[in-house]
C-alpha cells in the first residue's frame, strides 16, 4: 500500500551533485500537487520544493539556484536535481503528493554530505 518510493540518496562530498527520484503508483498522478521535504538532525520537517501538476516549481530560499524539481506525469515520477551540495543539506529527503483530501508520503532517501 506504499504509493511513493524515493531513491538516489547517498553519501557525497561538498560541492557534489545528486539526483533524487520519487516513483509513484498513483493513478492520476498528473492531477496531484507534489513536493520534496527534508528532515535533518533537528528532526523537523522542512519544505524544499513544490511542483504543480503542470510543472510550475517553487523553492525554499536555502536551495533556490541550486536545486531543480521536475515531474513526468506519464511515468508518474518526480525528480530533484541537486547541485552545490553542502553539509547543511544532509537530511532524509521525502516526497509528497496531494490531491483534495488525499496526501501520500514516501519513506525517504538519505543524503549525507561530508568531507
Amino acid at each position: 500500500q506504499v504509493m511513493l518510493a524515493e531513491s538516489g540518496g547517498r553519501q557525497v562530498q561538498p560541492g557534489a551533485s545528486l539526483r533524487l527520484s520519487c516513483n509513484t503508483s498513483l493513478s492520476g498522478f498528473g492531477v496531484f500537487d507534489a513536493a520534496w521535504y527534508r528532515q535533518g538532525p533537528g528532526n523537523t520537517r522542512e519544505l524544499v520544493a513544490t511542483i504543480t501538476p503542470l510543472g510550475k516549481p517553487t523553492y525554499a530560499d536555502f536551495v533556490k539556484g541550486r536545486f531543480t524539481v521536475s515531474r513526468n506525469n506519464v511515468a508518474r515520477t518526480m525528480d530533484l536535481q541537486m547541485t552545490g551540495l553542502t553539509t547543511e543539506d544532509t537530511a532524509l529527503y521525502i516526497c509528497n503528493a496531494k490531491y483534495l483530501q488525499r496526501s501520500y508520503w514516501g519513506r525517504g532517501t538519505r543524503v549525507t554530505v561530508t568531507s
